[in-house]
């Protein structure tokens, strides 16, 4: 098992120490800090399909390899928006399932590929799409969590209703559903949208306080993009009141 420590808080950082030979997967610019030792080494990580999957499940095609020569190691990789960082063991039959872009960095010999939502309902409505990712194998891999992360563990049969776009990850014995608000004023009037997600256990759900959809869209009503067609360069005005 890999050695970790996370640290940072809001703003987090996981600092792993891979013992000599161990290595560590991430995606392309992940890396944040490491020692000399570390070697790194980029490439697909597979065939075609999962070279497809990644790319339809919001990674990158490629993926870097790094590892500890000579002696134990040290690397780091932070989060890329304000959240958490959750460890999660991989075992045979108690895979993953993540939020695309979730994925930040594994054990070499997990699998990383695309998961196909089942049911059309849960893909159209349940704000999480169509198309998700699911680390399956043997070994830890790190979850990039937007916000605070909630976890709850649900029994066979027991059920949780979450808002649009709160669903983080959950164990792959979990299943996702959807199912309409009900009541006219409720739909029209409660500001909740028409559908919320449900998730059944058996297995752990990840929630998280801060979606990044949704924080882009409570800031966007305050900053303007304007371009200059005299130099065709861009700019962001931030307004902080009318």
């Amino acid at each position: 098992m890999i050695k970790y420590q996370i640290e940072g808080g809001s703003l987090p950082v996981v600092i792993c120490y891979p013992e000599a030979g161990q290595t560590l997967c991430t995606e392309r610019g992940a890396m944040s800090w490491m020692s000399p030792n570390m070697k790194m080494e980029t490439n697909t990580g597979g065939g075609l399909k999962k070279i497809f999957g990644r790319m339809f499940s919001g990674e990158s095609i490629f993926m870097n390899e790094y590892t500890a020569m000579g002696g134990d190691g040290m690397i780091a990789f932070a989060s890329s928006f304000p959240g958490s960082i959750i460890p999660y063991q991989v075992t045979p039959g108690n895979g993953i399932i993540v939020q695309k872009r979730g994925f930040l960095a594994m054990e070499k010999g997990l699998d990383l590929s695309v998961y196909l939502q089942k049911k059309l309902g849960s893909g159209f409505f349940g704000g999480e799409g169509f198309i998700m990712q699911r680390i399956s194998g043997s070994g830890m891999v790190f979850i990039e969590i937007d916000g605070y992360c909630k976890e709850y563990e649900l029994a066979a049969g027991e059920s949780i209703i979450v808002d649009t776009g709160y669903v983080a990850a959950m164990s792959e014995t979990c299943s996702m559903d959807i199912e309409s608000v009900k009541g006219a004023k409720n739909i029209f009037f409660g500001g909740e949208g028409l559908f919320n997600t449900r998730i059944t256990g058996p297995g752990k759900v990840y929630l998280q306080s801060m979606p990044v959809i949704n924080t882009a869209m409570a800031i966007s009503p305050y900053i303007d993009l304007k371009s200059d067609d005299n130099n065709s360069r861009g700019g962001i005005n931030i307004r902080l009141g009318d």
